[in-house]
């Protein structure tokens, strides 16, 4: 089953991305630690280690014995000088590499008696990367004041409210592109500094708009996806500064600056939770879009403790943007190798098997009235579910981590769309009324669903993020990762508008429910029609699902 059909979906509103505003952050998994090579001082040249038993000790207690084989072979001497110069040259090249990266390790990971959090050293570098990802999770404070925006303000129906919801999440469609934009086009010298300053910006004058001005559903949707392109940007931004900071170190050193950017985003998310429905009960949605425009200023203000290094030539954009021919070209050449790669049909089909899979209806926006207008559900309750969700999420990260990271894919994707079928089916108990008749309310009923369905859809949807690092080829791992996640991310876009249409067919209105248990009915049958096409997933090798659980937390971005 797909996740958006299993995180939470009885009571909360839909889980697409831009509602969240939480990225495809890089999930924890557990690392191997790879023993590096001590880092030797090199004191002396090779020169003067070339001829040691000239240079004896005036306390040297050795003694020299003749070798009559060796008198016999006058060019074995020669040629293991030869070797050793050979070889000394090479310690020499080797271990001035290893103190650079040690250099480089110790400058994010460690050294100068700074305070550490997960194992890396909290520099004003690593502190600003933190503070991003930390924007990123708590910015899920105005999820809900969205969806009640959408449906009491603008008196808005489920199906409109789950296509504006998609027309929203199409800045996640082309997150290579933000990345390519910060590769090649510096802003005032600045590839990563600048573009975080513009994120931050665009993200506080959408929030502020939706808090004052926006009063329709058209502006409504406009702003909506400025946020969402604002979040989208920085995300990919910030996560090509994680690479950066990880290329050429241990996989525990890059799990630890892994850790810290996941554990920032989750604190951020388990901090908005419980305020996101409390202060919409309180204050009204225009004030918690107030506060939202005030969040993304901290990504515009931890920009200038990033070190970067400005680059010299300013003329450099214009001849980007004026067409540089070698410019051009690169990009032509880079578009080509992306599309060979995607072609292959190691890597095609289990894209296609993604697409799909992801592609199945939803009937969240549906649910979220029926708990609203019907069970009469407040945003205070819905911020504590939202709360117990937030904790679920990171429950089903570790059951996957902990039990199914070495089981084959296919057979994750096999129980887990099953089970998740079966247990989603309990949703028509809060719709018809049959927990009440077994003693349980609606409240308690809608919390434990939540929580179990949150868990389900957590530990299914990491083996997507698994799938997808095991089919990036060496040398284009962020680019086409990046791809194969714009892919599946229109898979759930397409995936709400079905389900934005079967909600128009079968009459489900803001204060009509007759045919609502029908629709999740059929939209949780419909999670099992990808089960036939499994065989276009890789075969079940062990081997190379422990090598994908590696490599996720640096792919996954």
């Amino acid at each position: 089953m797909a996740p958006h059909s299993l995180s939470s979906i009885s009571i909360l509103p839909s889980q697409n991305l831009i509602l969240s505003f939480l990225s495809s952050s890089p999930l924890p998994s557990h690392h191997q630690n790879r023993r590096r090579k001590p880092i030797v001082p090199v004191a002396v040249s090779h020169r003067h280690r070339l001829r040691p038993k000239h240079r004896r000790k005036r306390n040297d207690m050795s003694v020299t014995i003749p070798l009559t084989s060796r008198e016999k072979e006058p060019f074995l001497d020669s040629r293991n000088s030869a070797g050793n110069r050979e070889m000394l040259a090479m310690e020499v090249e080797q271990e001035t590499r290893t103190s650079t990266s040690s250099r480089k390790k110790n400058r994010y990971f460690g050294g100068g008696g700074r305070l550490k959090c997960f194992g890396v050293d909290l520099s004003p570098d690593n502190v600003a990367v933190a503070m991003v990802y930390f924007v990123q999770g708590v910015l899920g404070l105005s999820r809900l004041a969205v969806s009640f925006y959408l449906k009491d303000d603008l008196h808005l129906d489920p199906a409109e409210t789950a296509v504006i919801s998609g027309f929203s999440a199409l800045p996640w469609l082309v997150k290579p592109l933000y990345g390519f934009i910060s590769d090649s086009i510096p802003l005032f010298g600045y590839r990563r500094r600048s573009y975080l300053v513009l994120s931050g910006l665009l993200g506080a004058l959408s929030w502020s708009l939706m808090a004052t001005f926006v009063d329709s559903k058209y502006s409504a949707a406009f702003c909506i996806l400025l946020g969402s392109l604002s979040v989208a940007f920085s995300d990919v931004v910030v996560d090509s500064m994680v690479v950066e900071r990880a290329r050429g170190e241990s996989q525990s050193m890059s799990g630890s600056l892994q850790s810290l950017c996941w554990g920032s985003s989750a604190f951020g998310g388990i901090v908005s939770s419980y305020f996101s429905g409390s202060l919409v009960d309180t204050y009204g949605v225009r004030f918690v879009f107030g506060v939202t425009a005030l969040l993304p200023l901290i990504t515009s203000a931890v920009a200038v403790l990033v070190k970067e290094q400005r680059l010299l030539g300013p003329a450099r954009v214009q001849n980007v943007l004026l067409g540089n021919p070698s410019f051009l070209e690169s990009s032509r050449e880079s578009i080509i190798q992306l599309w060979n790669a995607v072609r292959q049909p190691n890597v095609f089909l289990p894209t296609v098997f993604i697409f799909l899979w992801q592609a199945t209806p939803q009937s969240d926006s549906a649910l979220f009235y029926f708990t609203t207008n019907k069970l009469g559900f407040t945003p205070e309750f819905l911020g504590r579910v939202k709360l117990v969700t937030s904790v679920a999420s990171l429950v089903g990260v570790g059951l996957y981590n902990g039990f199914l990271k070495n089981v084959p894919l296919r057979k994750i994707f096999l129980a887990t769309t099953i089970i998740g079928t079966a247990l989603g089916m309990t949703q028509v108990f809060l719709v018809t009324g049959l927990n009440r008749q077994f003693g349980v309310s609606d409240e308690w009923f809608a919390i434990g669903d939540s929580l179990i369905l949150t868990v389900l859809g957590q530990a299914s949807f990491m083996p997507v993020l698994v799938l997808a690092a095991k089919l990036c080829p060496e040398g284009m791992e962020a680019t086409l990762f990046a791809t194969l996640m714009s892919i599946s991310n229109g898979g759930s876009v397409i995936g709400g508008l079905i389900g934005a249409g079967l909600t128009q067919v079968f009459g489900v209105t803001k204060d009509k429910f007759d045919n609502l248990a029908t629709l999740i009915i059929l939209c949780n049958l419909s999670s099992l029609l990808p089960l036939p096409l499994l065989g276009l997933l890789p075969g079940d090798d062990s081997d190379t699902v422990s090598e994908g659980n590696v490599d996720i937390e640096m792919k996954s971005n």
